[in-house]
């Protein structure tokens, strides 16, 4: 785990679809289905969460229609909570923008596409996801495992924060054909 006086992190694996039966509390990961690839996330980022802190992994599905954008966003109010509210939609959605987006035919290389942005605010945020956590090599391999296979088909970077204190990135990726949706949300302050 990342030490939270250096930051607060969330992963969010996440869809607009209703949750599958047997997921619920004292369902182990296995028994409900989760993919190999977002148990080593959880093992890497933690188990879910909606603080607004820490780090949290969900998995679900997208429908081919939803938006990956929106997907986002509305999984970043998720993660938020109550401080969205408190702080304001204005206050979040100020610093929010999309910074990358993979193109077609592009190498599937998700550390370095995070180390080659080259938007300042982001960037700043990209060491702490990949070299500030417990075990950095297998937090790594388990982001790389995750946005890096041959199934994902979109994946978004976007700037994020609350224009004030919490600053950070969030990526979000699509597989096909199921629709799997990741969605990694990172905030520090």
């Amino acid at each position: 785990m990342i030490p939270r006086a250096i930051l607060v992190t969330c992963i969010c694996l996440v869809s607009l679809a209703p949750a599958r039966a047997g997921t619920g509390p004292g369902t182990s990961a296995a028994e409900q289905g989760v993919p190999d690839y977002v148990q080593q996330l959880q093992r890497a980022y933690g188990p879910p969460s909606e603080q607004g802190f820490g780090s949290a992994v969900f998995h679900s599905t997208l429908r081919p229609a939803d938006s990956l954008a929106t997907a986002a966003l509305e999984y970043y109010r998720r993660f938020v909570g109550s401080k969205w509210q408190r702080f304001g939609e204005q206050a979040w959605m100020g610093p929010w923008r999309e910074v990358y987006s993979r193109a077609k035919g592009v190498r599937h290389d998700i550390v370095a596409e995070l180390r080659g942005i080259a938007d300042p605010d982001t960037r700043n945020s990209v060491p702490m996801i990949l070299e500030v956590v417990e075990d950095a090599a297998a937090a790594r391999a388990a982001l790389s495992a995750t946005f890096d296979a041959p199934q994902v088909t979109e994946l978004r970077v976007f700037n994020l924060g609350d224009g004030g204190a919490m600053s950070g990135l969030l990526v979000a990726g699509r597989r096909e054909p199921a629709g799997e949706t990741v969605v990694l949300v990172f905030l520090m302050d």
